[in-house]
């Protein structure tokens, strides 16, 4: 299966940290968010990635194109450019990796729709390249083949952000509920798509 990492928005709410690359190459460990994304999704047999870029596209693309460098030894002839020998080898050797620029200011929809090619007309994996989460890849590829439909979204039921006192009306606390669940859904950005859905 591939997945689809959507990696273009102009990170606005980072502005500190976004100004000179975009929020998927914003740094946790010593390594880019997107690496984090990507590394987990290897740990469930995705290992081929189509990265759709836009804002700051040029330092996802020159880490990608450095990457053996960056990650290996190697042994270079001068004046010869393409006489490089890496020595060893890494964790993410089997990893495929599509650098596609989609576009400035594309909204998610059709970034999807303009790295189709790529995908080649299977189910496939969307996330977005800024966003970690403790999600169970293996199961929600399990739950979307067992359900049959042609979209699977992750949501969670978030906290709130303040704890809650219930109060009768002379006044009195009567309980205290330490940031309970709210109501409703939220997405935190793992889909799974069937080609139709294009």
């Amino acid at each position: 299966m591939k997945a689809v990492l959507l990696a273009g928005g102009l990170g606005t709410r980072l502005r500190e940290e976004t100004e000179f690359k975009p929020k998927s190459m914003v740094e946790v460990g010593g390594k880019p968010i997107i690496w984090h994304i990507m590394k987990n999704l290897s740990q469930h047999k995705i290992e081929d990635f189509i990265i759709a870029t836009g804002y700051k596209s040029d330092v996802l693309k020159d880490y990608f194109l450095d990457y053996e460098a960056r990650n290996n030894d190697f042994t270079l002839s001068l004046g010869r450019k393409h006489e490089i020998a890496f020595h060893g080898s890494h964790d993410e050797s089997n990893w495929k990796v599509t650098l596609a620029f989609t576009g400035a200011l594309t909204m998610t929809g059709g970034t999807v729709k303009r790295v189709e090619k790529y995908i080649g007309g299977q189910s496939f994996l969307c996330t977005y390249g800024d966003g970690l989460a403790d999600v169970d890849i293996s199961a929600l590829l399990a739950f979307h083949k067992a359900h049959g439909k042609l979209a699977t979204v992750t949501t969670v039921q978030p906290s709130s952000r303040f704890g809650i006192m219930d109060v009768d009306s002379k006044g009195l606390v009567q309980s205290f509920r330490e940031k309970p669940k709210l109501d409703g859904w939220i997405n935190i950005g793992f889909f799974i798509f069937e080609p139709e859905v294009l």
